[in-house]
């Protein structure tokens, strides 16, 4: 992709040549909603700025570059619905030049966006949404369809916050649909997998220790209150979503549980309710689920291994330690340290997951760490880069730094200078943008050479009105001496 080639062309400083060759995108995080210095931004290893979007509303996490140039951005609605850390609502597509594509907000009485968003290889997004139940919902009510479900109803034993309310968890896949429309074509509730063990009246009773495919609806404490926001009802709080086309399965990090959690993507919506379906033949049930067992009555504090976690994604084919899962720990062993894990599921060939005879899952311990001089209580994240090297997200200290695998060591750091945080950044590599994005190609000759410059020069001094979007060299909207300067440097690049 030609454009890319332009922007390594403005790297002019020495570059550690292990350090990954490529642009580093991320938006600034503030927790103030009233904050006007929002923006996203991309930049090269030598931390030039190449590109930015501007933004009305605050980032809830990170945003997400597609190969077409367009950018997906998650922000922060003025009046929540519902509002706890990383609360969001809206989503955004921007173009390249920051004109708003399409928007939507899910902040209504039943669902509020919240963090994380994964854009799909279909075009569709996965969304995290927190879903409001109430004590008891009759069946006329307008939750949850109107079925009788709330949280007493489902064996929960008491909910002690102001809002007498659960904010469960929800996925939804949604459909972009004109300026501001969408088409839900896929979701999962959590509500529809869970398990207690205090009364056997009522719904979903079981042994909890023998059920790790279910959520206990009673661990843990439901909401309180936020500084900023309010009286809350949180309660698992997922923070962070991904995923696995080969697997199509979900995974999905719950702070509050000190859990990671893969769901399976390939059933129907009625299969996702339900405990069967689907490639993994267990409906929407937890496929697996990893970080803190005592959560479902297996073990104690001395066998959780996450507290926390922010940021679980898969490394993607291809890349060192292809289809292992990595993730932020925020806190390690209880101290204000944070740590880098990768870890290899227990995948089998049936694409599900091996339980140990205890009903725990492994592994015992990550099959690779970093820990360093950096610590975060909230966000963060890290991604594994094509080359081995590993991108990690430092949320609180806006800090972004890339690691060599073998020592883990530092090897490339860049940090906000103004108090903002950076809740996750990714790191695409130089082609990753689509063809059509070969800006100074002008004659269309998949090369870069003088006759393209003598064309950009006839169209600014001679022809402004043939406006190619091939000659936009540095993709500002406009026709000027920058775009000749620009396309200077790729033909000078080139001839190197």
């Amino acid at each position: 992709m030609r454009i890319i080639y332009f922007f390594a062309s403005l790297m002019s400083l020495s570059i550690n040549a292990q350090v990954f060759n490529g642009l580093t995108l991320f938006s600034s995080y503030s927790d103030d909603f009233d904050e006007d210095n929002h923006y996203t931004k991309l930049i090269n290893n030598n931390q030039n700025v190449l590109h930015s979007w501007n933004h009305d509303r605050g980032s809830a996490s990170m945003p997400y570059l597609l190969t077409d140039g367009t950018l997906l951005y998650p922000y922060r609605v003025e009046n929540p619905s519902m509002c706890n850390g990383g609360v969001g609502g809206g989503i955004a597509l921007y173009d390249w030049y920051g004109n708003i594509l399409w928007s939507y907000e899910f902040s209504n009485d039943l669902y509020q966006h919240h963090h994380d968003i994964c854009p799909l290889p279909n075009g569709n997004i996965l969304v995290l949404v927190w879903e409001r139940h109430i004590a008891t919902q009759s069946t006329d009510s307008d939750f949850y369809g109107g079925e009788a479900r709330g949280w007493a109803e489902m064996g929960r034993q008491e909910v002690q916050n102001p809002l007498n309310q659960m904010w469960s968890e929800s996925v939804f896949e949604i459909e972009m649909v004109g300026h501001d429309g969408i088409n839900i074509v896929w979701e999962w509730h959590l509500w529809d997998h869970l398990v207690q063990d205090v009364d056997s009246s009522l719904l979903n009773y079981g042994d909890i220790s023998t059920h790790p495919e279910l959520i206990d609806i009673n661990y843990g404490d439901v909401g309180g209150f936020d500084g900023m926001c309010g009286p809350q009802g949180d309660w698992i709080h997922f923070n962070a979503i991904d995923y696995n086309q080969e697997l199509d399965q979900i995974v999905l990090s719950s702070r509050n549980n000190n859990e990671i959690y893969i769901i399976d993507h390939s059933t129907t919506t009625t299969e996702a309710t339900s405990h069967s379906g689907g490639n993994s033949g267990m409906g929407g049930d937890i496929l697996y689920r990893w970080g803190n067992p005592q959560v479902y009555n297996q073990g104690n504090d001395f066998n959780q291994q996450l507290d926390s976690q922010h940021g679980v994604n898969w490394i993607p084919e291809s890349y060192p330690g292809a289809g292992n899962l990595i993730l932020f720990n925020n806190f390690y062993n209880g101290q204000w340290q944070s740590i880098v894990y990768e870890i290899v599921p227990p995948i089998n060939e049936f694409g599900t997951y091996d339980l140990n005879n205890n009903y725990t899952y492994g592994p015992n311990s990550p099959s690779w760490f970093f820990i360093a001089d950096f610590f975060s209580w909230i966000q963060s994240g890290a991604y594994r880069l094509p080359n081995g090297n590993t991108l990690v997200t430092v949320a609180t200290s806006g800090q972004i730094i890339e690691v060599a695998n073998e020592p883990p060591q530092v090897i490339w750091n860049y940090e906000l200078d103004n108090s903002q945080m950076i809740a996750r950044a990714q790191k695409y590599s130089l082609d990753y943008l689509e063809p059509g994005f070969n800006v100074g190609d002008i004659d269309f000759d998949y090369t870069f050479s003088i006759k393209d410059l003598f064309i950009l020069l006839d169209i600014i001094y001679f022809d402004s009105s043939d406006i190619s979007p091939q000659a936009d060299v540095n993709l500002d909207g406009n026709l000027d001496m920058l775009d000749i300067t620009y396309l200077l440097e790729i033909i000078l690049e080139d001839l190197r």
